[in-house]
């Protein structure tokens, strides 16, 4: 009997031991997509400072816009300081691009 449960825990800790390495080697594939395809994360990022902001911009203009219009507001704020960022970047290193 003792034989018999040395046995299933031997079996038990070579399933997790694969599992853990599957896990591994999924976290891999996924950092890499995550490396090659950045623009869902600059989406994400653009969201969450937009959250930060739209509240800003709605309490500044005491009430005359409506939140959509807040959120819109501060998402073009964001976008034309990004934007002002990469152009600076182009103009003074243009030999990256």
């Amino acid at each position: 009997m003792k034989s018999h449960l040395h046995h299933r825990s031997l079996i038990s800790s070579q399933i997790q031991s694969q599992v853990a390495t599957q896990t591994l080697e999924d976290i891999g594939e996924m950092w890499s997509a995550w490396r090659r395809r950045k623009l869902p994360s600059y989406l994400f990022l653009a969201l969450c400072f937009n959250a930060i902001f739209a509240p800003a911009v709605l309490a500044a203009t005491g009430g005359e816009l409506d939140r959509l219009q807040a959120w819109a507001l501060s998402l073009l704020g964001i976008a034309t300081i990004c934007l002002s960022a990469y152009l600076f970047a182009v103009m003074f290193q243009p030999e990256r691009f």
